[in-house]
């Protein structure tokens, strides 16, 4: 190859590669205002370009937006074959192997507005607490959820209900939604959204919204961090508040200098460890 094709080789290397970067950045904002049908355009034109293991998977996260659950799955495993380390795609061809059977290959879109703020998911001392979802509604309403989705809490006598995507997904563990309930009777309002969803559970976190003044001392959740634990999602999520939560973390797990993604959503923090009852905690009040 001569020296002028050589330099003209390189010059559209270099344009792919910015033209590929271009279409991410599209890509992500257009998940980022649950523009599914024109996030799927955007990753298909990304593939056109050449084998990428994360454009697959966020095609199959629009397309399950979408409620096409079987080409979803499709792609998935396409990014599984790309990249055989790929957690996220390994995961969600978990579930999907459950929800097709029990759902079927198409449920209802999601809706604009389904996704919480990213702000939700930052861990913060006695502000945030995690809790596991009991009760949990039929399959075909659970495939209706993903990781990032805003979570209504509905209290109902001695219960406290989940509700997203216009549909009842569980009942909040027993020894959370008891404190919970007290505190929200005194005027304290809460915002929760998904942080993970396996064959057969749920698990969210809560956040506290506003305080009663009623309520002024009274902590929702005593032990749920710890103050070196005051860590915010990081890797530019500050600054687009709003990028979606699974999307984000696809990026972020390649990420070296993301080392403790665990403070967001902890995996290892059980319901009795984040939700520890503090005896007359709100009830030594005068």
């Amino acid at each position: 190859m001569s020296f002028p094709e050589l330099a003209g080789a390189a010059t559209t290397g270099a344009s792919t590669v910015r033209l590929k970067r271009q279409l991410v950045e599209q890509a992500i904002a257009a998940a980022t205002a649950a523009d599914w049908s024109g996030a799927a355009e955007i990753n298909r034109r990304i593939l056109e370009l050449g084998p990428d293991s994360a454009a697959e998977n966020r095609l199959a996260k629009a397309l399950w937006e979408l409620g096409d659950l079987g080409d979803a799955r499709e792609h998935y495993q396409a990014a599984l074959a790309l990249d055989p380390t790929n957690r996220i795609a390994e995961r969600n061809i978990d579930r999907l192997r459950v929800l097709l059977v029990e759902a079927g290959d198409r449920t209802t879109p999601a809706e604009v507005g389904d996704k919480a703020p990213v702000n939700i998911f930052v861990e913060e001392t006695g502000k945030t607490g995690f809790a596991g979802l009991y009760e949990l509604a039929h399959p075909r309403q659970l495939a209706q959820v993903n990781p990032g989705d805003l979570v209504e809490l509905v209290p109902d006598g001695s219960r406290l209900l989940a509700r997203s995507n216009g549909h009842h997904i569980g009942t909040v563990d027993p020894k959370v939604a008891a404190r919970l309930l007290k505190l929200m009777a005194e005027g304290n309002q809460y915002t929760a959204g998904v942080t993970s969803l396996g064959e057969r559970d749920v698990r969210i976190i809560i956040r506290e919204t506003y305080q009663d003044p009623r309520n002024y001392g009274k902590v929702s959740f005593p032990t749920a961090a710890k103050a070196s634990d005051l860590r915010p999602y990081t890797k530019g999520t500050l600054v687009r508040e709003e990028i979606d939560l699974e999307e984000e973390l696809e990026y972020d797990e390649e990420d070296e200098s993301l080392d403790d993604i665990d403070r967001v959503v902890p995996a290892q923090v059980t319901d009795e460890e984040a939700f520890v009852e503090e005896p007359d905690a709100l009830d030594d009040e005068v």
